[in-house]
């Protein structure tokens, strides 16, 4: 059963110790989901960070309060960051800067950096026709053409060169504790999950979610990527070391324990969109189609976006097992029916 020992999260600039020397907190994000949980871990005669938020001024701000109260002054000495993503590297730079140790995994290290560097004033070509092909809505498109897009660099600090590679099996240790480190995918490659060996502790990031799921997407960047299959394998594989004792911290929404029940609701939660979306490929669709039976609502407004990459997501994962087809439409859109309907 999954259990919130912790009903109310930090306040702005407050901290929750959630077990010896580890202290949880949070920084705000400008979109729906309006958050993103951040740990400090007592080290030595400073502190270990996991995950950033944004670089912004107001974040920049939060961070020094932090820094000046709960974290008592100490130096942060060592910043771990579980994937690439912006609300989790956002101030890995500006950490840096003052000293702190990057750890990261390879691929988020040169995915963060590669697209830190990336910056874009429109859409590239290759993104525009990725978004005709999953059918996105003409209105939404030609807005979309005619805007910046987002960009990493408004909310990633620029990282230096060098940091400290993580990779699956290895063991860190911080404060006197030994974590292991595990690593997922399909929501980002290569994301690190840290397991403790000396408490009941996991540092589960976007991986292990309690009451969510982490968005699956397909980006122009590898539009024939199957990360519906990497996210299956993953939490069959991090399924073997969950207990339901151990309390996740997790990267958004509240701490919790239970993660046995909640690894299997994490896969059964993609299986059952598949099934539905079956049923619904009865007839041909676009991706932009496939809204209703993979989420059970509509999808408008801000989540439009993330909405739609996981539509592609989806449908290349059968696709991928042969259990369904497509065809370009006149206007660009690929076609999507049943294998043999």
């Amino acid at each position: 059963m999954i259990r919130y020992p912790f009903e109310t999260p930090p306040a702005r600039g407050e901290a929750i110790e959630v077990a010896e020397d580890v202290l949880w907190m949070r920084l705000p994000l400008p979109m729906a989901l309006d958050h993103v949980n951040i740990y400090a871990l007592r080290d030595g005669e400073g502190w270990c960070i996991v995950d950033t938020g944004f670089d912004s001024r107001k974040g920049r701000a939060i961070w020094q309060d932090l820094l000046d109260g709960p974290l008592g002054g100490l130096p942060v000495t060592k910043l771990i960051v579980t994937h690439h993503h912006p609300d989790h590297v956002g101030l890995a730079g500006w950490f840096m800067e003052m000293g702190a140790e990057l750890i990261m995994t390879r691929t988020s290290w040169l995915m963060a950096r590669m697209l830190t560097l990336d910056e874009q004033d429109r859409p590239t070509k290759e993104t525009v026709d990725f978004w005709r092909g999953a059918g996105m809505d003409p209105a939404v498109l030609e807005q979309r053409c005619n805007e910046r897009p987002f960009n990493f660099a408004d909310v990633v600090h620029p990282l230096p060169l060098g940091y400290s590679r993580m990779r699956e099996g290895d063991v860190l240790t911080i404060g006197g504790r030994d974590w292991d480190v595990r690593i997922g995918h399909g929501h980002a490659p290569e994301h690190a999950t840290l397991w403790c060996r000396d408490a009941p502790l996991v540092l589960g990031g976007d991986q292990l979610l309690p009451s969510i799921s982490p968005n699956l997407g397909v980006y122009a960047t590898e539009p024939m990527a199957d990360p519906v299959t990497d996210w299956i394998e993953s939490c069959g594989h991090l399924a073997r070391y969950a207990r339901a004792d151990q309390l996740v911290l997790p990267g958004h929404k509240l701490p919790f324990t239970g993660l046995p029940d909640r690894m299997v609701q994490l896969i059964d939660n993609h299986h059952g969109a598949l099934s539905r979306l079956r049923e619904h490929l009865k007839e041909p669709r676009i991706a932009s189609d496939c809204f209703l039976p993979l989420f059970k609502r509509q999808i408008e407004g801000g989540a439009y976006g993330l909405a739609l990459v996981e539509s592609v997501a989806h449908l290349n994962h059968l696709l991928a097992l042969g259990e369904a087809t497509r065809d370009k439409r006149s206007d660009g859109a690929w076609e999507w029916r049943l294998a043999g309907g």
